[in-house]
């Protein structure tokens, strides 16, 4: 997967994406990120890519043209480019869409800065508008290293074991179960028995009950989207009735 960035301000990502699996993952040659200043293709001299709105308004808006020539250096032609264009009006991140990017070959995001991108950017220039939530920052860079980190951990070889990310909240539309480690006891506070029990099959449906309940007691809205076997709906009744 390699993911280029477009930003004003690109020296922002540098310290963050070399930390940590994203480090390893580009010194495994898994990942591959390279960063790009939109002014390099700026058409004046004095590298302006951004200019007041037509019609009025506060602020300054992206020009279309230096991005329009970063895109076409930037595309490959043995696979195919998606642009992500990161803004508050996109559709809303989630496991589900990092899965599907997770898929392509090259992304290239597009970082938005001022009062945004001209429209032409939008509806001539890029495949999916993507955004991590319902506020507004003070540009792009920070969604950009949001999608970077959540797509690269799902492809295989970043986690040191691809199973880790199979459990996880929101990868089967339920919320992760309570995680613990050693000590089993400590100043009173203990692990659940099951665990330490070395009964898998008891622990993993412990899992599955802890899941179904953090979920409910947490984001009920996702188990309107959830497949559950009639165990799991029983537990869910039991759950919601305070016997379990």
């Amino acid at each position: 997967m390699r993911f280029d960035v477009l930003s004003v301000f690109p020296q922002m990502l540098h310290s963050p994406l070399n930390f940590s699996l994203l480090k390893k993952a580009q010194e495994k040659g898994l990942i591959e990120i390279v960063l790009h200043d939109i002014r390099d293709w700026a058409c004046d001299k004095h590298r302006m890519t951004d200019d007041a709105p037509y019609g009025g308004g506060c602020g300054m808006v992206m020009k279309v043209e230096p991005v329009e020539r970063a895109l076409s250096a930037l595309k490959k032609t043995d696979v195919r480019s998606l642009v992500l264009l990161m803004t508050p009006q996109g559709e809303k991140f989630s496991q589900q869409i990092a899965a599907e990017l997770a898929r392509e070959e090259h992304l290239i995001l597009l970082c938005g800065r001022y009062e945004g991108v001209d429209e032409r950017i939008r509806i001539h220039l890029s495949d999916r508008e993507i955004s991590i939530g319902d506020y507004v920052l003070t540009g792009g860079e920070l969604s950009a290293l949001v999608v970077i980190d959540a797509v690269s951990r799902l492809l295989p070889g970043v986690l040191g074991n691809d199973d880790s990310t199979l459990s996880e909240s929101f990868s089967k539309g339920l919320l992760e179960y309570p995680q613990y480690t050693r000590p089993a006891d400590y100043r009173g506070w203990r692990v659940p028995d099951v665990l330490v029990s070395g009964n898998h099959a008891q622990i993993g449906r412990w899992q599955k009950m802890e899941s179904i309940r953090r979920t409910w007691l947490r984001r009920p809205d996702l188990l309107e989207n959830v497949e559950l076997t009639e165990e799991d709906k029983n537990n869910l009744e039991k759950i919601r009735l305070g016997l379990i």
